[in-house]
């Protein structure tokens, strides 16, 4: 796990994480759960196909490789995340003539405060510990790769200082974090199936749609603080996400709150 390079650039990706016996059986349980055939793209009649929590045994092993545990641990602390046994929030990207609309850059939300309908996001990082992309087919430059602008991490917390501990929706973030961001370079996140990329909670991203021949399949699941962390996950945490969020605040202008 290269931790400098996750401090510098908010991400890393750890090649070939997830067997390729796993990858595939993954693969094979998501083509089961759409309207769609592997080998007929006739079939491939919608630009995304979004599934949900998938529990069965393969992505139990996907999300507890051993080498995946343990960047786990490196970057948000060891003991302070639960680990998980399913994986939820796959976007499937196939080739099609319709844009879809949900390309914006943003960050990820993590909670839904009583009588809202989106999540919500605060400067404590509160109840997401860190954001993972998993790959479960080949992603080149064409087939919707995820757009990563490295370094953001560092420019999102001075964003959500002024919305303090409740935090804001999306909907008000991500025009903020884009701008905030822009001077970033765009990383893409290519890969090959089996790799998973390790992001920092603040990092600005986008996807896109598929311009390739062939579908794309990811799982884009939260790591979630365990429960007495939830709240301030990186409280008097020297981990290295703690720090970075430590260090954007403090070293941006006004006074900064210790999360």
């Amino acid at each position: 796990m290269d931790i400098d390079r996750f401090v510098r650039d908010g991400f890393v990706k750890i090649e070939q994480a997830v067997p390729a016996a796993v990858v595939d059986d993954c693969a094979r349980l998501l083509w089961e759960r759409i309207d769609a055939e592997r080998d007929d793209p006739r079939t491939w009649t919608k630009p995304v196909e979004w599934v949900g929590t998938m529990a069965q045994p393969p992505f139990a092993a996907a999300m507890n490789v051993p080498v995946l545990v343990e960047a786990i641990d490196a970057v948000a602390g060891p003991g302070r995340w639960q680990p998980r046994n399913e994986m939820g929030a796959f976007p499937l990207r196939f080739p099609h003539t319709e844009e879809p609309d949900d390309a914006g850059w943003h960050i990820e939300g993590a909670y839904m405060p009583p009588g809202e309908t989106s999540y919500w996001t605060n400067v404590h990082s509160s109840y997401r510990a860190l954001l993972l992309l998993f790959l479960f087919t080949d992603v080149d430059e064409r087939t919707a790769p995820t757009r990563i602008r490295a370094g953001s991490h560092m420019d999102v917390p001075r964003v959500l200082l002024p919305y303090s501990e409740e935090g804001a929706s999306g909907e008000v973030l991500s025009p903020l974090v884009d701008a905030a961001s822009a001077h970033r370079p765009t990383v893409l996140g290519t890969g090959r199936a089996g790799d998973v990329f390790v992001c920092h909670p603040f990092l600005v991203h986008a996807a896109q749609p598929n311009h390739g021949t062939g579908p794309r399949f990811l799982s884009q699941p939260c790591i979630s603080p365990r429960d007495r962390y939830a709240r301030r996950p990186y409280e008097g945490n020297d981990s290295p996400i703690g720090r970075t969020i430590r260090q954007a605040l403090t070293d941006g202008p006004g006074h900064p709150v210790r999360p």
